[in-house]
Protein backbone atom coordinates (compact mmCIF):
# COMPACT_ATOMS: atom_id res chain seq x y z
CA UNK A 1 0.00 0.00 0.00
CA UNK A 2 1.21 3.23 -1.29
CA UNK A 3 1.32 6.53 1.12
CA UNK A 4 1.76 9.77 -0.87
CA UNK A 5 3.06 12.53 1.43
CA UNK A 6 1.02 15.47 1.00
CA UNK A 7 1.97 19.41 1.66
CA UNK A 8 -1.52 19.77 3.44
CA UNK A 9 -1.54 20.60 7.12
CA UNK A 10 -5.08 18.76 7.40
CA UNK A 11 -4.20 15.64 5.43
CA UNK A 12 -1.51 13.97 6.82
CA UNK A 13 -1.16 11.37 4.47
CA UNK A 14 -3.48 9.97 1.15
CA UNK A 15 -3.99 6.59 0.85
CA UNK A 16 -3.15 5.15 -3.00
CA UNK A 17 -3.78 1.58 -3.87
CA UNK A 18 -2.61 -0.26 -6.78
CA UNK A 19 -4.27 -2.24 -9.12
CA UNK A 20 -3.36 -5.69 -8.09
CA UNK A 21 -4.41 -4.49 -4.07
CA UNK A 22 -7.42 -3.62 -5.28
CA UNK A 23 -8.12 -6.79 -7.00
CA UNK A 24 -7.54 -8.71 -3.79
CA UNK A 25 -10.48 -7.13 -2.22
CA UNK A 26 -12.86 -8.09 -5.03
CA UNK A 27 -11.33 -11.91 -4.82
CA UNK A 28 -12.64 -11.14 -1.21
CA UNK A 29 -15.91 -10.82 -2.17
CA UNK A 30 -16.38 -6.72 -2.46
CA UNK A 31 -18.17 -5.16 -5.22
CA UNK A 32 -17.39 -2.00 -6.80
CA UNK A 33 -19.95 -0.03 -4.83
CA UNK A 34 -17.88 -0.75 -1.52
CA UNK A 35 -14.12 -0.77 -2.87
CA UNK A 36 -12.14 2.24 -2.37
CA UNK A 37 -11.98 4.79 -5.09
CA UNK A 38 -8.69 5.17 -7.05
CA UNK A 39 -7.19 7.92 -7.34
CA UNK A 40 -8.10 7.34 -11.25
CA UNK A 41 -11.45 7.34 -10.36
CA UNK A 42 -11.60 10.54 -7.44
CA UNK A 43 -12.99 12.85 -9.53
CA UNK A 44 -14.29 15.77 -7.36
CA UNK A 45 -12.57 18.89 -7.35
CA UNK A 46 -13.27 22.11 -4.90
CA UNK A 47 -15.31 23.20 -7.68
CA UNK A 48 -17.64 20.39 -7.47
CA UNK A 49 -17.71 20.08 -3.97
CA UNK A 50 -18.71 23.89 -3.83
CA UNK A 51 -21.91 22.79 -6.16
CA UNK A 52 -22.60 19.50 -4.46
CA UNK A 53 -25.21 21.54 -1.80
CA UNK A 54 -25.83 24.25 -3.42
CA UNK A 55 -29.44 23.38 -4.66
CA UNK A 56 -30.23 21.08 -1.72
CA UNK A 57 -30.48 24.09 0.79
CA UNK A 58 -33.59 25.55 -1.14
CA UNK A 59 -36.21 22.88 -0.14
CA UNK A 60 -40.16 23.04 0.93
CA UNK A 61 -38.92 21.23 4.32
CA UNK A 62 -36.58 23.66 4.66
CA UNK A 63 -38.20 26.89 4.62
CA UNK A 64 -41.01 24.89 6.78
CA UNK A 65 -38.46 25.31 9.27
CA UNK A 66 -37.77 28.70 8.76
CA UNK A 67 -41.82 29.47 9.15
CA UNK A 68 -41.04 27.92 12.53
CA UNK A 69 -37.76 29.89 13.60
CA UNK A 70 -39.29 33.09 13.25
CA UNK A 71 -42.05 32.47 15.77
CA UNK A 72 -39.39 31.53 18.64
CA UNK A 73 -38.95 35.18 19.46
CA UNK A 74 -35.72 36.20 17.44
CA UNK A 75 -35.84 39.20 14.90
CA UNK A 76 -36.11 38.74 11.53
CA UNK A 77 -31.73 39.72 11.51
CA UNK A 78 -31.53 37.55 14.28
CA UNK A 79 -33.02 34.22 12.57
CA UNK A 80 -31.03 35.18 9.51
CA UNK A 81 -27.49 34.89 11.51
CA UNK A 82 -28.43 31.68 13.60
CA UNK A 83 -29.19 29.98 10.07
CA UNK A 84 -25.45 31.36 8.81
CA UNK A 85 -24.09 30.09 12.31
CA UNK A 86 -25.53 26.98 11.86
CA UNK A 87 -24.40 26.17 8.15
CA UNK A 88 -20.62 26.51 9.73
CA UNK A 89 -21.78 23.20 12.25
CA UNK A 90 -23.08 21.63 9.67
CA UNK A 91 -19.77 22.15 7.23
CA UNK A 92 -17.91 21.03 10.33
CA UNK A 93 -19.42 17.99 10.66
CA UNK A 94 -19.85 16.90 6.96
CA UNK A 95 -15.84 17.81 6.57
CA UNK A 96 -14.75 15.94 9.53
CA UNK A 97 -16.82 13.08 9.42
CA UNK A 98 -15.76 12.52 5.48
CA UNK A 99 -12.02 12.79 6.22
CA UNK A 100 -12.40 9.44 6.35
CA UNK A 101 -13.68 8.84 2.95
CA UNK A 102 -11.36 11.51 1.58
CA UNK A 103 -8.37 9.92 2.89
CA UNK A 104 -9.28 6.10 2.36
CA UNK A 105 -11.58 6.35 -0.56
CA UNK A 106 -14.31 4.73 1.69
CA UNK A 107 -17.78 4.56 1.27
CA UNK A 108 -20.11 5.50 4.07
CA UNK A 109 -20.77 1.56 4.48
CA UNK A 110 -16.84 1.21 5.39
CA UNK A 111 -17.01 3.90 7.52
CA UNK A 112 -19.34 2.43 9.72
CA UNK A 113 -17.74 -0.88 9.98
CA UNK A 114 -14.05 0.88 10.35
CA UNK A 115 -16.18 2.01 13.48
CA UNK A 116 -18.87 -0.22 14.22
CA UNK A 117 -17.11 -3.74 13.22
CA UNK A 118 -18.37 -5.43 10.87
CA UNK A 119 -21.45 -7.02 12.69
CA UNK A 120 -22.03 -3.93 14.82
CA UNK A 121 -22.22 -1.55 11.12
CA UNK A 122 -25.70 -3.14 10.94
CA UNK A 123 -27.51 -0.77 13.59
CA UNK A 124 -25.87 2.58 12.33
CA UNK A 125 -26.42 1.66 8.93
CA UNK A 126 -30.22 0.65 9.22
CA UNK A 127 -31.13 3.97 11.35
CA UNK A 128 -29.48 5.91 8.78
CA UNK A 129 -30.47 4.04 5.54
CA UNK A 130 -33.82 2.59 6.64
CA UNK A 131 -35.19 4.88 8.61
CA UNK A 132 -33.70 8.15 7.93
CA UNK A 133 -33.96 7.51 4.73
CA UNK A 134 -37.79 6.22 4.50
CA UNK A 135 -39.20 9.31 6.60
CA UNK A 136 -37.42 11.59 4.52
CA UNK A 137 -38.38 9.83 1.19
CA UNK A 138 -42.22 10.24 2.21
CA UNK A 139 -41.89 13.81 3.95
CA UNK A 140 -40.21 15.10 0.55
CA UNK A 141 -42.96 13.08 -1.60
CA UNK A 142 -45.63 14.50 0.57
CA UNK A 143 -44.27 18.22 0.35
CA UNK A 144 -43.08 18.17 -3.77
CA UNK A 145 -47.26 16.52 -4.04
CA UNK A 146 -48.68 19.67 -2.77
CA UNK A 147 -46.69 21.86 -5.14
CA UNK A 148 -48.15 19.41 -8.04
CA UNK A 149 -51.67 20.13 -6.38
CA UNK A 150 -51.04 23.39 -6.45
CA UNK A 151 -49.88 23.07 -10.48
CA UNK A 152 -52.85 20.76 -11.29
CA UNK A 153 -55.32 23.31 -9.40
CA UNK A 154 -54.19 26.15 -11.27
CA UNK A 155 -54.69 24.49 -15.03
CA UNK A 156 -58.16 22.72 -13.47
CA UNK A 157 -59.70 24.36 -10.47
CA UNK A 158 -62.36 22.06 -10.32
CA UNK A 159 -59.55 18.94 -9.49
CA UNK A 160 -59.65 20.86 -5.91
CA UNK A 161 -63.33 19.95 -5.52
CA UNK A 162 -63.23 16.20 -6.24
CA UNK A 163 -64.52 14.11 -3.81
CA UNK A 164 -65.43 16.62 -1.19
CA UNK A 165 -66.53 15.53 1.98
CA UNK A 166 -63.84 12.58 1.68
CA UNK A 167 -60.70 12.19 3.92
CA UNK A 168 -57.58 9.99 3.77
CA UNK A 169 -56.24 9.98 7.41
CA UNK A 170 -56.53 13.45 7.10
CA UNK A 171 -55.57 14.08 3.51
CA UNK A 172 -57.99 15.06 0.90
CA UNK A 173 -59.12 12.95 -1.98
CA UNK A 174 -57.28 16.01 -4.36
CA UNK A 175 -54.04 15.90 -2.15
CA UNK A 176 -54.12 12.16 -2.14
CA UNK A 177 -53.91 11.59 -6.27
CA UNK A 178 -51.62 14.37 -5.75
CA UNK A 179 -49.07 12.49 -3.28
CA UNK A 180 -50.20 9.13 -4.89
CA UNK A 181 -48.80 10.52 -8.71
CA UNK A 182 -45.72 12.04 -7.41
CA UNK A 183 -44.76 9.11 -4.70
CA UNK A 184 -44.94 6.87 -7.81
CA UNK A 185 -42.66 8.58 -9.57
CA UNK A 186 -40.17 8.59 -7.75
CA UNK A 187 -40.94 4.74 -7.21
CA UNK A 188 -40.62 4.43 -10.54
CA UNK A 189 -37.34 6.22 -10.55
CA UNK A 190 -36.03 4.89 -8.02
CA UNK A 191 -36.64 1.42 -9.21
CA UNK A 192 -34.26 3.02 -12.27
CA UNK A 193 -31.63 3.83 -9.85
CA UNK A 194 -31.94 7.70 -10.61
CA UNK A 195 -28.82 7.95 -12.27
CA UNK A 196 -30.17 10.28 -15.18
CA UNK A 197 -30.66 13.06 -12.99
CA UNK A 198 -27.55 13.64 -11.65
CA UNK A 199 -26.76 15.25 -15.65
CA UNK A 200 -29.75 17.95 -14.65
CA UNK A 201 -27.78 19.27 -11.58
CA UNK A 202 -25.63 21.75 -13.46
CA UNK A 203 -28.78 23.09 -14.95
CA UNK A 204 -31.08 22.73 -11.59
CA UNK A 205 -28.65 24.31 -9.49
CA UNK A 206 -28.49 28.21 -10.87
CA UNK A 207 -32.07 27.63 -12.14
CA UNK A 208 -32.99 27.41 -8.00
CA UNK A 209 -31.41 30.02 -7.40
CA UNK A 210 -32.52 32.51 -10.24
CA UNK A 211 -36.47 31.73 -8.93
CA UNK A 212 -35.53 32.02 -5.48
CA UNK A 213 -33.78 35.13 -5.82
CA UNK A 214 -36.34 36.57 -7.97
CA UNK A 215 -39.12 35.56 -5.38
CA UNK A 216 -37.24 37.19 -2.60
CA UNK A 217 -36.75 40.36 -4.57
CA UNK A 218 -40.79 40.39 -5.35
CA UNK A 219 -41.12 40.03 -1.46
CA UNK A 220 -39.06 42.38 -0.62
CA UNK A 221 -40.74 45.05 -3.18
CA UNK A 222 -44.57 44.06 -2.46
CA UNK A 223 -44.00 44.23 1.20
CA UNK A 224 -42.36 47.89 1.11
CA UNK A 225 -39.20 47.20 1.68
CA UNK A 226 -35.97 45.52 3.24
CA UNK A 227 -36.54 47.41 6.97
CA UNK A 228 -40.55 46.33 6.66
CA UNK A 229 -39.13 43.16 6.51
CA UNK A 230 -36.28 43.13 9.46
CA UNK A 231 -38.74 45.35 11.21
CA UNK A 232 -41.58 43.03 11.30
CA UNK A 233 -42.68 40.41 14.19
CA UNK A 234 -45.35 37.99 14.34
CA UNK A 235 -48.74 38.52 15.28
CA UNK A 236 -48.11 35.22 18.12
CA UNK A 237 -44.68 34.44 19.56
CA UNK A 238 -43.54 31.43 20.80
CA UNK A 239 -40.91 32.63 22.93
CA UNK A 240 -38.79 29.03 23.98
CA UNK A 241 -36.95 31.04 26.91
CA UNK A 242 -35.72 34.28 28.11
CA UNK A 243 -31.84 33.30 26.82
CA UNK A 244 -31.63 34.09 23.16
CA UNK A 245 -28.96 31.58 23.38
CA UNK A 246 -30.86 28.73 24.25
CA UNK A 247 -33.10 29.82 20.56
CA UNK A 248 -29.82 30.03 18.60
CA UNK A 249 -29.10 26.65 19.96
CA UNK A 250 -32.41 25.30 18.66
CA UNK A 251 -32.02 26.59 15.66
CA UNK A 252 -28.44 25.13 15.02
CA UNK A 253 -30.12 21.67 16.25
CA UNK A 254 -33.02 21.84 13.42
CA UNK A 255 -30.30 22.55 10.95
CA UNK A 256 -28.28 19.78 11.86
CA UNK A 257 -30.86 17.35 12.42
CA UNK A 258 -31.72 18.16 8.44
CA UNK A 259 -28.27 17.37 7.62
CA UNK A 260 -28.19 14.48 10.20
CA UNK A 261 -28.43 12.07 7.32
CA UNK A 262 -25.75 13.08 4.68
CA UNK A 263 -23.59 14.40 7.52
CA UNK A 264 -23.53 10.86 8.74
CA UNK A 265 -23.02 9.26 5.46
CA UNK A 266 -20.70 11.81 3.44
CA UNK A 267 -17.89 9.19 2.55
CA UNK A 268 -20.26 8.35 0.18
CA UNK A 269 -19.34 11.93 -1.25
CA UNK A 270 -15.81 12.68 -0.13
CA UNK A 271 -14.64 8.84 -1.51
CA UNK A 272 -14.23 10.61 -4.92
CA UNK A 273 -12.18 13.55 -3.63
CA UNK A 274 -9.01 14.63 -5.11
CA UNK A 275 -8.13 15.48 -1.77
CA UNK A 276 -8.92 16.47 1.41
CA UNK A 277 -8.38 19.76 0.71
CA UNK A 278 -11.21 20.09 -1.87
CA UNK A 279 -13.91 18.34 -0.33
CA UNK A 280 -13.10 21.28 3.07
CA UNK A 281 -13.19 24.06 1.35
CA UNK A 282 -15.67 23.27 -1.77
CA UNK A 283 -18.05 21.38 1.20
CA UNK A 284 -17.71 24.52 3.89
CA UNK A 285 -17.87 27.05 0.76
CA UNK A 286 -21.03 25.32 -0.72
CA UNK A 287 -22.98 25.32 3.00
CA UNK A 288 -21.87 28.75 4.10
CA UNK A 289 -22.37 30.70 0.45
CA UNK A 290 -25.62 28.47 -0.02
CA UNK A 291 -26.98 29.23 3.92
CA UNK A 292 -26.24 32.82 3.42
CA UNK A 293 -28.17 33.20 0.40
CA UNK A 294 -31.14 30.98 1.59
CA UNK A 295 -31.04 32.69 4.87
CA UNK A 296 -32.20 36.12 3.65
CA UNK A 297 -33.96 34.81 0.83
CA UNK A 298 -36.42 32.49 2.82
CA UNK A 299 -36.78 35.16 5.51
CA UNK A 300 -37.56 37.76 2.83
CA UNK A 301 -39.76 35.85 1.18
CA UNK A 302 -42.11 34.32 4.26
CA UNK A 303 -41.79 37.72 6.06
CA UNK A 304 -42.62 39.93 2.52
CA UNK A 305 -45.72 37.61 1.46
CA UNK A 306 -47.06 37.57 5.22
CA UNK A 307 -46.99 41.44 4.99
CA UNK A 308 -48.21 41.30 1.61
CA UNK A 309 -50.93 39.23 2.29
CA UNK A 310 -51.91 40.13 5.52
CA UNK A 311 -51.26 36.40 7.05
CA UNK A 312 -48.66 34.92 8.76
CA UNK A 313 -47.13 32.65 6.81
CA UNK A 314 -45.04 29.85 6.94
CA UNK A 315 -45.13 27.71 4.23
CA UNK A 316 -44.13 29.11 1.09
CA UNK A 317 -46.13 27.41 -1.13
CA UNK A 318 -49.48 28.84 0.05
CA UNK A 319 -47.79 32.08 -0.77
CA UNK A 320 -47.19 30.68 -4.64
CA UNK A 321 -50.30 29.49 -4.72
CA UNK A 322 -51.63 32.87 -4.14
CA UNK A 323 -49.68 34.31 -7.38
CA UNK A 324 -52.39 35.72 -10.16
CA UNK A 325 -49.12 35.34 -12.92
CA UNK A 326 -49.29 31.77 -13.96
CA UNK A 327 -45.67 32.11 -16.15
CA UNK A 328 -44.18 32.60 -12.65
CA UNK A 329 -45.86 30.37 -10.69
CA UNK A 330 -45.29 27.52 -13.38
CA UNK A 331 -41.45 27.98 -13.25
CA UNK A 332 -41.20 27.67 -9.27
CA UNK A 333 -43.25 24.78 -8.75
CA UNK A 334 -41.18 22.87 -12.05
CA UNK A 335 -37.97 23.60 -9.99
CA UNK A 336 -39.29 22.66 -6.65
CA UNK A 337 -40.34 19.40 -8.40
CA UNK A 338 -37.38 18.41 -9.94
CA UNK A 339 -35.25 19.29 -7.50
CA UNK A 340 -36.94 16.85 -4.94
CA UNK A 341 -36.72 14.28 -7.57
CA UNK A 342 -33.54 14.94 -8.61
CA UNK A 343 -32.49 14.67 -4.59
CA UNK A 344 -34.94 12.42 -3.44
CA UNK A 345 -34.15 9.55 -5.37
CA UNK A 346 -30.12 9.50 -4.71
CA UNK A 347 -30.79 10.53 -1.02
CA UNK A 348 -33.32 8.85 0.42
CA UNK A 349 -34.66 5.85 -1.78
CA UNK A 350 -31.50 4.60 -3.27
CA UNK A 351 -29.68 4.42 0.07
CA UNK A 352 -32.80 2.43 1.89
CA UNK A 353 -32.98 0.35 -1.17
CA UNK A 354 -29.52 -0.48 -0.80
CA UNK A 355 -29.39 -0.87 3.10
CA UNK A 356 -32.55 -3.04 3.27
CA UNK A 357 -30.61 -5.34 0.38
CA UNK A 358 -27.39 -5.23 2.73
CA UNK A 359 -29.49 -6.60 5.79
CA UNK A 360 -31.20 -8.87 4.37
CA UNK A 361 -29.40 -10.17 1.11
CA UNK A 362 -31.00 -13.64 0.58
CA UNK A 363 -34.49 -12.12 1.06
CA UNK A 364 -34.61 -8.47 -0.90
CA UNK A 365 -32.38 -7.19 -4.19
CA UNK A 366 -32.24 -3.50 -4.92
CA UNK A 367 -35.36 -3.42 -6.86
CA UNK A 368 -37.27 -5.04 -4.27
CA UNK A 369 -36.11 -2.55 -1.70
CA UNK A 370 -37.31 0.29 -3.08
CA UNK A 371 -40.86 -0.98 -3.45
CA UNK A 372 -40.38 -1.91 0.33
CA UNK A 373 -39.21 1.37 1.35
CA UNK A 374 -41.68 3.20 -0.72
CA UNK A 375 -44.44 1.52 0.84
CA UNK A 376 -43.21 2.46 3.87
CA UNK A 377 -43.13 5.50 3.28
CA UNK A 378 -46.93 5.88 1.98
CA UNK A 379 -48.02 4.14 5.08
CA UNK A 380 -46.16 6.50 7.62
CA UNK A 381 -48.19 9.39 6.19
CA UNK A 382 -46.10 12.00 6.06
CA UNK A 383 -48.79 14.60 5.69
CA UNK A 384 -48.91 14.41 9.59
CA UNK A 385 -45.70 15.91 9.64
CA UNK A 386 -46.60 18.90 8.53
CA UNK A 387 -49.88 19.92 10.31
CA UNK A 388 -48.29 23.38 11.51
CA UNK A 389 -45.24 24.66 11.92
CA UNK A 390 -44.68 22.53 14.98
CA UNK A 391 -44.81 18.80 13.16
CA UNK A 392 -41.60 20.02 11.20
CA UNK A 393 -39.67 20.86 14.46
CA UNK A 394 -41.13 17.31 15.67
CA UNK A 395 -39.76 15.53 12.78
CA UNK A 396 -36.64 17.23 12.53
CA UNK A 397 -35.97 16.33 16.57
CA UNK A 398 -36.62 13.02 15.66
CA UNK A 399 -33.96 12.82 13.06
CA UNK A 400 -31.86 14.52 14.99
CA UNK A 401 -32.10 11.64 18.21
CA UNK A 402 -31.18 9.06 15.78
CA UNK A 403 -27.97 10.37 14.10
CA UNK A 404 -26.73 12.74 16.72
CA UNK A 405 -25.32 10.03 18.53
CA UNK A 406 -24.10 7.71 15.51
CA UNK A 407 -22.08 11.00 13.94
CA UNK A 408 -20.59 11.53 17.74
CA UNK A 409 -19.34 7.93 17.73
CA UNK A 410 -17.80 8.04 14.22
CA UNK A 411 -15.80 11.48 14.93
CA UNK A 412 -14.89 9.88 18.04
CA UNK A 413 -13.89 6.74 17.09
CA UNK A 414 -11.92 8.36 13.77
CA UNK A 415 -9.83 10.98 15.13
CA UNK A 416 -8.88 9.76 18.61
CA UNK A 417 -9.52 6.03 18.70
CA UNK A 418 -7.92 5.03 15.41
CA UNK A 419 -5.89 8.78 15.48
CA UNK A 420 -7.10 9.15 11.42
CA UNK A 421 -4.79 5.52 10.43
CA UNK A 422 -7.34 2.59 8.87
CA UNK A 423 -5.78 -0.45 8.40
CA UNK A 424 -7.68 -1.36 4.90
CA UNK A 425 -6.27 -5.15 4.99
CA UNK A 426 -7.81 -5.72 7.62
CA UNK A 427 -11.26 -3.60 7.33
CA UNK A 428 -11.85 -5.67 3.49
CA UNK A 429 -11.97 -8.82 5.37
CA UNK A 430 -12.14 -12.23 3.87
CA UNK A 431 -15.88 -13.49 5.19
CA UNK A 432 -15.06 -17.11 4.54
CA UNK A 433 -12.25 -16.88 7.05
CA UNK A 434 -12.85 -16.94 10.98
CA UNK A 435 -10.74 -13.49 10.98
CA UNK A 436 -9.60 -13.93 14.74
CA UNK A 437 -7.62 -11.31 15.60
CA UNK A 438 -9.03 -8.75 12.90
CA UNK A 439 -9.25 -5.62 14.38
CA UNK A 440 -12.67 -4.71 12.97
CA UNK A 441 -14.04 -7.86 13.45
CA UNK A 442 -17.46 -8.04 15.46
CA UNK A 443 -19.49 -5.59 17.46
CA UNK A 444 -17.57 -2.38 18.87
CA UNK A 445 -19.29 -2.81 21.96
CA UNK A 446 -18.19 0.48 23.68
CA UNK A 447 -19.75 2.33 20.32
CA UNK A 448 -22.76 0.39 21.02
CA UNK A 449 -23.12 1.20 24.78
CA UNK A 450 -22.42 5.05 24.04
CA UNK A 451 -24.59 4.94 20.68
CA UNK A 452 -27.43 3.42 22.18
CA UNK A 453 -27.42 5.26 25.58
CA UNK A 454 -27.07 8.86 23.88
CA UNK A 455 -30.22 7.27 21.11
CA UNK A 456 -32.38 7.05 24.24
CA UNK A 457 -31.66 9.83 26.01
CA UNK A 458 -32.35 11.69 23.22
CA UNK A 459 -35.58 10.57 22.13
CA UNK A 460 -36.87 11.11 25.45
CA UNK A 461 -38.75 14.55 24.57
CA UNK A 462 -40.58 12.52 22.33
CA UNK A 463 -42.24 10.14 24.67
CA UNK A 464 -43.05 12.66 27.44
CA UNK A 465 -42.82 16.60 27.54
CA UNK A 466 -41.40 16.93 30.65
CA UNK A 467 -38.16 16.85 28.49
CA UNK A 468 -38.99 18.90 25.71
CA UNK A 469 -36.37 20.52 26.28
CA UNK A 470 -33.94 17.58 25.32
CA UNK A 471 -36.13 17.23 22.23
CA UNK A 472 -35.39 20.83 20.80
CA UNK A 473 -31.90 19.73 21.39
CA UNK A 474 -31.67 16.14 20.26
CA UNK A 475 -28.75 16.41 17.58
CA UNK A 476 -26.42 18.41 19.99
CA UNK A 477 -27.22 16.32 23.04
CA UNK A 478 -26.88 13.15 21.56
CA UNK A 479 -23.57 14.07 19.36
CA UNK A 480 -22.11 15.16 22.68
CA UNK A 481 -23.30 12.31 24.81
CA UNK A 482 -22.16 9.49 22.18
CA UNK A 483 -18.95 11.26 21.60
CA UNK A 484 -18.50 11.60 25.45
CA UNK A 485 -19.40 8.31 26.57
CA UNK A 486 -17.39 6.36 23.93
CA UNK A 487 -14.17 7.95 24.94
CA UNK A 488 -14.56 7.36 28.26
CA UNK A 489 -15.44 3.64 28.08
CA UNK A 490 -12.95 2.93 25.40
CA UNK A 491 -10.08 4.80 27.96
CA UNK A 492 -11.82 2.63 30.51
CA UNK A 493 -11.18 -0.80 28.60
CA UNK A 494 -7.86 0.16 27.64
CA UNK A 495 -8.53 -1.07 24.09
CA UNK A 496 -5.61 -0.11 21.93
CA UNK A 497 -5.35 1.85 18.92
CA UNK A 498 -7.69 0.98 16.16
CA UNK A 499 -9.17 -2.70 18.13
CA UNK A 500 -12.75 -3.04 18.01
Amino acid sequence: MTIKQKDDFSLKQEVELSEKEINSFKKRGYNDDLLPKTKEKRHMSTMNYFTLWMGSVHNIPNYTAVGGFLYLGLSPLGVMSALVISSMAVAALLVLNGKAGSTYGIPFSMHLRATYGDVGAKLPGFLRGVVVAIAWFGLQNYTASLALLILIGKIWPDFLLLGSGFSFFGLSFPGLISFTVFWFINLLIGLGGGKALNKFTAILNPLIYVVFIGIAIWAIRVSGGIMSILNFTPEITQSTSSSKLLTYLIIINAVLAVWAGPGASVSDFTQNAVSTKSQRIGQSASLVVGYTIFAFSSVSILIGGSIYYGVDEWNVLNIVNKWDHFPAMLLSIIVLLMTTISTNATGNIVPAAYQLSALFPKQINYKKGVVIASVISFLMMPWKLMDNSESIFNFLNMIGATLGPVAGVMLAHYFFVLKEKINLDELYMDQTKNNQGNSYKGINKEAYIATITALLISLLGQVNDSFSLISKLSFLIGFVMSFSIYLVLKKKTGHKKGKI
